[in-house]
């Protein structure tokens, strides 16, 4: 057993003890090749949930001050998350971001950058859009819907693959693709509230 695997067993055991999830949309998401999931971030159980909820190993960028935390740095880097750093263009982030998905797994990203204080979805960072327009991989949008209020719902929907083709063909800039998957979420969280 991978120590993923093992954390990924762990959180989610914690995790559905204190919250009642309801997953839909899984059929969404390809059963192999790379797929870039971008999901509204509300708490910061987020990255474990859309990781537990995947059936398939799920790679996160994660702030790079967390990796310098004892113990918590050494664990989400043995569970796929790998460092960026904030407020600037991380050049290495960036190509490792696209190697994972040129190998065929599955990069999840928050594009809003940070958490939601209020809830509601925020402008997206123009990373999801260097990411869905520089590879090939499927995008497909996640909504999670909260509030994180002990034993109550928290519905987590993976909508249908975004079709960025043309965006590509086109040249779309970073934030134009961005801002398009940014509406994709949205329409998500509206369809699901």
């Amino acid at each position: 057993m991978t120590f993923y695997t093992f954390a990924r067993a762990v959180s989610k055991g914690i995790l559905k003890s204190i919250y009642r999830f309801e997953i839909e949309g899984l059929e969404h998401i390809p059963a192999e090749g790379g797929v870039l999931i971008c999901s509204n971030h509300i708490n910061n159980f987020d990255p474990p949930v859309v990781g537990f909820s995947i059936p398939r190993p799920v790679y996160f960028m994660a702030k790079e001050e967390l990796f310098s935390v004892p113990v918590l740095g050494w664990a989400i880097r043995k569970s796929n998350a790998f460092p960026v750093k904030r407020g600037m263009s991380d050049r290495d982030a960036l190509r490792k971001g696209l190697t994972i998905l040129k190998e065929g797994n599955i990069l999840g990203l928050f594009p809003e950058g940070t958490r939601s204080k209020t809830g509601e979805l925020g402008k997206g960072l123009s990373g999801a859009g260097f990411f869905a327009s520089r590879s090939n991989a499927m995008v497909v949008p996640c909504a999670i819907i909260g509030p994180y209020k002990i034993f109550h719902k928290i519905k987590v929907v993976y909508g249908k693959p975004i079709e960025i083709t043309e965006m590509r063909k086109q040249k779309a800039s970073a934030e134009e693709v961005t801002e398009f998957i940014m509406s994709e979420i949205h329409k998500l969280i509206l369809e699901n509230k």
